[in-house]
């Protein structure tokens, strides 16, 4: 097993066939959100192994820590990156990357409230953005270890971040029921800060304000990425579900 391979989900590509779904033998998918495919255990994936990769028929599956030479099959040569994306982007290119990252998708509801109001806000303003001459990149990122959460510089859940950089200016949190009854303890999650008022589950116009602000805005410089260090808030999280269970949390 490792830590460091595991599938990336191109899902402006992704057609929802199932077959990734279908036929990974690892149980790396969630078979309960099939045919859309939710990487659910990233540590099960077998490192170098491009099976779901190779079967895609739109090619919208890339790998994390791909140093093979692989290229999808149906799709254009493209390595998936991990940890932080601010060093990654090059201001020639006109690229809007979108990444969704989590602590559940099963139980929680705030995740999965904002995973669907950020659904349908790809949906509506993506046609834009590629009309305007940009590559667009939604890619969803399951922070199943407190190994992930530090490659990810994960500081608070959901998070939402284009081109590198968090869409929400500050961490806000409050307690989070569903975070807390899979862990044991207590955790907060992420709070949205709109127009004077908070919400656990994000309005669309807010999304979309802030993706669009972030892509057409001035690109932002420096990076504090270095200094990162796993929130409290989070370590009670992963050592409170690593408790509940024999296997290291990856069952949960």
């Amino acid at each position: 097993m490792t830590k460091t391979w595991y599938p990336v989900i191109d899902y402006l590509l992704c057609t929802e066939c199932g077959t990734c779904v279908s036929k990974c033998p690892h149980g790396v998918y969630d078979t309960t959100k099939a045919p859309s495919p939710v990487v659910k255990d990233p540590e099960a994936c077998i490192e170098h192994c491009h099976g779901c990769g190779n079967r895609c028929p739109a090619g919208a599956i890339t790998y994390v820590g791909e140093d093979t030479g692989w290229t999808p099959p149906n799709g254009s040569p493209e390595v998936a990156q991990s940890g932080c994306s601010c060093a990654n982007s090059d201001s020639s290119d006109k690229k809007a990357l979108v990444e969704y990252l989590y602590l559940d998708l099963q139980t929680c509801d705030r995740c999965i409230g904002t995973d669907n109001v950020l659904d349908e806000v790809m949906m509506v303003i993506t046609p834009g953005l590629q009309l305007a001459g940009y590559k667009v990149e939604y890619n969803k990122i399951k922070i199943a270890t407190e190994e992930l959460a530090k490659k990810f510089k994960f500081l608070s859940s959901p998070t939402i971040r284009v081109n590198g950089q968090d869409v929400c200016v500050s961490v806000k949190e409050n307690s989070c029921g569903c975070c807390s009854d899979i862990s044991g303890t207590d955790v907060d999650c992420r709070v949205f800060e709109y127009n004077g008022e908070s919400y656990e589950v994000p309005p669309k116009e807010m999304l979309a304000e802030a993706i669009l602000k972030t892509v057409f805005g001035p690109e932002e410089s420096g990076c504090s990425c270095g200094a990162y260090q796993l929130p409290e808030n989070l370590k009670r999280f992963f050592d409170g579900k690593n408790s509940k269970c024999s296997c290291g949390g990856n069952c949960c």
